[in-house]
């Protein structure tokens, strides 16, 4: 009787295996749950500002580039260019353009950051292209040596060893890179405004990106060593100030003595 009860309140051996996958059930259950309900109120507030960003480019831009992004004689498609060319663009005020010339020139934004976003979200949703940067890549922490080196070889060509910016053909122009938000810098490698070649992750990569933004931001904060840089616009500058001042210098010397000898 005895080894009777004692067999009967005895578990099976698959109990505890059972009350594991009931709890996991359970478990995943729920988590699939929170997670679903966590993606659609992403995905509901994502195309709520992908709608606020369609009224907006209907508004303001589709008069050059078309409702459909394909471009017209006014302006180009902007199909592929991405949520990095629209931040870029409108974020340092070249779009819209206050007037045709050789290049968008850069002036007070005409959108909010929100305004700025929405357009970028609209124009992203609607075929792939370059994402606006992570801000991990915008700290300018950096290794500045490499990104001085990266610097020389692919785009002092145009902006200048320090970043002042230079003369291209036909009323174009290279700007300065001094004052220039790190994320418009990051943007303008990835898209190529104006004449600037695209520096995609083949040709950069995105550490070699932060990098020069690092090189950048360095010579920014720090001043020139060997004293007054002259604009920092090279030999050019320096040989024109030794022409004119050095020369005009000993000519008045050489006047002064021969006026005194007389």
């Amino acid at each position: 009787m005895a080894r009777k009860g004692s067999t009967a309140n005895r578990r099976h051996p698959l109990a505890t295996v059972a009350l594991i996958a009931i709890g996991l059930m359970f478990t995943g259950g729920g988590y699939a749950l929170f997670s679903s309900t966590a993606t659609a109120e992403t995905s509901t507030a994502s195309q709520t500002t992908i709608d606020e960003g369609k009224k907006l480019f209907a508004a303001n831009c589709a008069s050059c580039h078309g409702l459909d992004l394909q471009g017209t004689g006014a302006g180009p498609s902007l199909l592929g260019v991405g949520a990095a060319s629209v931040d870029f663009q409108v974020g340092t005020g070249r779009m819209p353009m206050a007037m045709q010339g050789p290049q968008a020139m850069e002036k007070a934004p005409q959108f909010t950051a929100e305004d700025t976003e929405a357009l970028a979200a609209y124009v992203a949703s609607l075929s792939p292209g370059p994402a606006v940067p992570d801000e991990s890549l915008l700290d300018g922490e950096g290794d500045a040596s490499n990104g001085a080196e990266l610097f020389r070889i692919n785009c002092a060509m145009c902006h200048n060893v320090a970043g002042a910016g230079g003369a291209l053909t036909e009323g174009k122009f290279a700007p300065a890179l001094t004052g220039v938000a790190a994320v418009h810098i990051y943007e303008a490698m990835v898209t190529g405004p104006q004449n600037m070649p695209v520096f995609n992750d083949k040709n950069l990569s995105p550490e070699d990106k932060r990098d020069v933004i690092t090189y950048l931001k360095y010579i920014e904060k720090n001043p020139s060593p060997g004293g007054y840089e002259l604009g920092s616009l090279g030999p050019v500058a320096e040989g024109l100030f030794v022409w004119i001042f050095g020369l005009g210098a000993i000519v008045a010397l050489t006047v002064w003595l021969t006026a005194k000898s007389n």
